[in-house]
């Protein structure tokens, strides 16, 4: 976990965003730290509907993103492709994964973890799975993500950054059916106490239901850690209240304040969650 257990109402963590605007450092007082001054985070929320729909701007940032990283960062070099993305979100378009302050947290809860199996629920165009790699070379990482085209973008990504042999991107979601249960099961080898980390950034509505389908399989070890996105903006209260209710009990938790992704006006929350097993 994420330092000393903590209640839900945790100690802050101390973040200083670290910007990329061609070497110019003076950019953490620019007008770059407002996303509302930037026109591609305006796009976003123009493009909101189509956004929370098919998890893609609509503007072809993501197959962008993809063609930056493969012509500017070194093939097989991971951490030069996470800095890449980072610059590309900072300087070209915004993007919507976890972003290099909020990585940060997630890095850390993977060194926690020690996982040899990782479980992504959202893969976007594969930036947090990219960290996850890097923070445990020798964990298998399987993403979860609804989108086809982002999934491709994803995959691109990774094999350019030399994770593509243990990061899987699988196409579909927890909750249609049981399809995407039964190819981690058959397919990956997800079996009981096989989980050491869940990683949630897809649907925020969805978190506490998907959740809960991974707990009915079974998968989470005892002492696997679940980090959350978004629970502050854009907001998951259903899965917070539900972590409150059952803290000490089923999980202990710790919320990390911080700042949503390449940009220090909104706030977020990332929290960290240890399963402490069947009550």
């Amino acid at each position: 976990m994420c330092g000393a257990p903590a209640s839900l109402s945790g100690p802050k963590v101390a973040l200083q965003p670290r910007f990329r605007d061609k070497g110019d450092r003076s950019m953490a007082s620019s007008w770059r730290n407002v996303p509302f001054f930037r026109w591609s985070f305006l796009r976003l929320l123009f493009g909101m509907k189509h956004l929370t729909t098919e998890w893609q701007v609509g503007d072809g940032r993501e197959a962008r993103l993809a063609e930056y990283v493969v012509a500017r960062a070194k093939r097989g070099d991971v951490q030069d492709a996470i800095r890449t993305i980072d610059d590309y979100a900072y300087n070209k378009s915004f993007l919507i994964n976890v972003g290099d302050e909020k990585g940060k947290i997630l890095d850390a809860a993977v060194v926690q973890a020690k996982p040899a199996r990782v479980l992504e629920v959202g893969t976007y165009c594969g930036y947090s799975a990219l960290r996850m790699a890097a923070a445990a070379p020798s964990a298998k990482i399987v993403s979860i993500e609804f989108n086809p085209a982002n999934a491709d973008i994803a995959r691109r990504i990774h094999e350019h950054a030399g994770v593509g042999g243990r990061v899987n991107v699988v196409v579909g979601t927890l909750g249609d059916g049981g399809k995407t249960i039964d190819a981690l099961r058959t397919a990956y080898g997800f079996g009981d106490a096989s989980v050491d980390l869940v990683f949630l950034d897809h649907a925020k509505e969805v978190y506490l239901s998907d959740l809960k389908l991974i707990m009915d399989q079974g998968w989470l070890r005892r002492g696997a850690l679940v980090v959350a996105d978004n629970i502050k903006f854009p907001g998951a209260p259903d899965y917070r209240a539900y972590m409150a209710e059952n803290e000490g009990k089923r999980w202990r938790s710790t919320e990390h304040q911080t700042v949503a992704e390449y940009q220090t006006v909104i706030k977020d929350i990332v929290l960290v969650s240890e399963y402490l097993g069947k009550s």
